[in-house]
This record gives structure tokens, sequence and C-alpha cells, in this order.
């Protein structure tokens, strides 16, 4: 059994409760919410409640949820682009395209099926379904991932990314011709409560958000970028991106309808570098654009 506590604040009084437990995780739908409700595995300052009660300040949710069913992970032999590996860690170069771990609707072909087949040794502390896994990118996003296959490295990673350590440089493609060489998008990042799927930049129930760019090369109605992650929110870059009036070529999600002929955004996390959880030596990789993406740069430099 897991338990989970949330106090109520300002911002969620008179908010129907299956609402305000949604928001905070981005894996529980409203109406899974609701269910939970029902099966009476969440209380209210003690007490059950329907999921249509409305919640006031102060009010202290606990949410006690079964464990889940363990979901067998199945090996699959694939050809992983490894770029680093020892007894402790693993950096691999994801391909645009594949999700990282199994969830609904992807039970298989994940990174973490790759794994599973490469090698047996992954860290516990995410559970069964994100053995190893640290960090993430999107499906359509390309680039490194560090992965760790014991809870000791898992541990320190997951520290480095807590303390904005871990070094994450992105290219991207985006819309517009931005004027300025450089710029930090500081914007807390929350959930997008008229689309549940989405994030979006808001001050209700964020958490702080921090982006650096610099303009690599500007084309006719586009522009190239790097960005530097500080923080690691859900969507960040693309997210930023929109935010500032930029938003990422290709994007279904985020972007504009009228785009580049692409499957997905253009985004490739190309530089990662961190300090190795055993040696403490400062580790750094760079992985080069997938060709996709070499051969979008070359279609706007000849326009």
């Amino acid at each position: 059994m897991t338990e989970n506590i949330i106090m109520v604040e300002d911002e969620a009084q008179n908010d129907r409760i299956d609402k305000v437990i949604s928001l905070e995780n981005e894996e529980w739908s409203r109406s899974q919410v609701q269910q939970w409700i029902k099966e009476g595995h969440v209380l209210v300052n003690g007490r059950t409640i329907k999921p249509n009660y409305k919640c006031s300040l102060g009010d202290k949710i606990e949410i006690t949820l079964p464990d889940p069913e363990l979901l067998d992970v199945v090996p699959e032999e694939m050809n992983l682009d490894i770029y680093y590996e020892d007894s402790d860690v693993l950096v691999v170069n994801k391909p645009k395209g594949m999700v990282v771990h199994p969830a609904p609707g992807h039970h298989s072909g994940t990174l973490v099926n790759g794994l599973m087949a490469h090698c047996k040794d992954l860290s516990g502390i995410n559970g069964v379904l994100r053995p190893g896994i640290v960090h993430r990118i999107d499906k359509d996003t390309s680039g490194l991932l560090m992965v760790a296959k014991n809870d000791l490295a898992h541990e320190s990673l997951v520290q480095q990314l807590v303390d904005k350590t871990v070094t994450r440089k992105y290219k991207a493609i985006v819309h517009g011709v931005i004027p300025h060489d450089q710029g930090t998008i500081d914007a807390p990042i929350g959930r997008d409560k008229r689309e549940r799927q989405s994030m979006t930049v808001t001050d209700d129930n964020s958490k702080t958000a921090v982006t650096h760019f610099n303009v690599i090369e500007r084309f006719k109605e586009f522009t190239f970028v790097e960005c530097r992650l500080e923080t690691g929110r859900t969507h960040q870059i693309r997210v930023h991106m929109k935010y500032i009036g930029y938003p990422l070529a290709g994007d279904p999600k985020y972007g504009p309808k009228k785009t580049l002929p692409l499957d997905g955004q253009a985004l490739h996390a190309g530089v990662l570098g961190f300090i190795h959880p055993r040696t403490k030596e400062y580790l750094e990789f760079e992985a080069p654009l997938p060709d996709e993406f070499v051969s979008l740069l070359e279609q706007l430099k000849s326009n």
C-alpha cells in the first residue's frame, strides 16, 4: 500500500476533490480518482466522502492506494545505441519515436524492454515498470539518457538532478526568428487545467522551471537554437518556447498546425554530463543530430 497526503491550500478551496487529487500526479486521471473515492481509498479529515466533495482550506486528504498489479516487462532484443556503460551507469542514445518505459498502450517496444534484454542489473527504485530510469525524454524527442544499474547509482544521479548539476543541452528548431542571441526563461510549469494531457506556464499547482537558450542560426521563418535545462519539468522546452512565442517545429501538442513536414517536435537531447556515482569523475557525452534533423536544417538553409 502507498499513502499520499495533500493539504488543501488557498488555490484549491471550493474545487472538487477529484480535480484537486488528479492535479497532484500526471498519471492520475479524474475518472481513476473517482473510482478510488468510491472504493474508499480517499479520506478527508479521516472520513470518506463523495467524488463531488468541495474542498475547504486546511482539509487533510489521505489517499491510500493498493499496490498495482505487477506487469511483466518482457526483455526484447534491440540494437541499442550505447554511448557508455560500466557496472553502475549506462548512457544510451534513444531514437525518435521510442517510448522510454511501459505504460498503458505501450507494453512493448520501449527502451526499458530493450534495456532488460541488454543487461540484467538495473536499479529497482522506480519499480518494475521503470527499472533504471532516472529521467525521461518524450517519445518523439531523440537523444541521450542516463540509466542507473544499481540503487546507489540511482540515488546519486537523482540527487544530481535535484542539485541541478547535470548538464542537459538540447538542439531544437522553433517557429519564428528570435532577434536576440540568448535568453533565460524562468516561468513555473504545471498541468493545464483545461487540457489534462498538456502542461502550461501557470502559478497554480506548478513547479519552478528554468530554461536557458542560445541562437545557433536564423532562417527565413525559423530559428535553430540550443536549450540548456536548469530544471527538468514535463515538456519543459516545448512549453517554455511556446510561452515566449517561438513554439517547436513539428510539435503536435504545443505548436501551430501549419509547420514543417515532421513526425513530432524537432528536439534532440544532444549533450549529457554528470558526475559518476562511484568514481566522482565528471563524464560528458554528445550525440550528433539525427539524419532527419540534419536534412531539415539543410532544407531551411536552401530556402
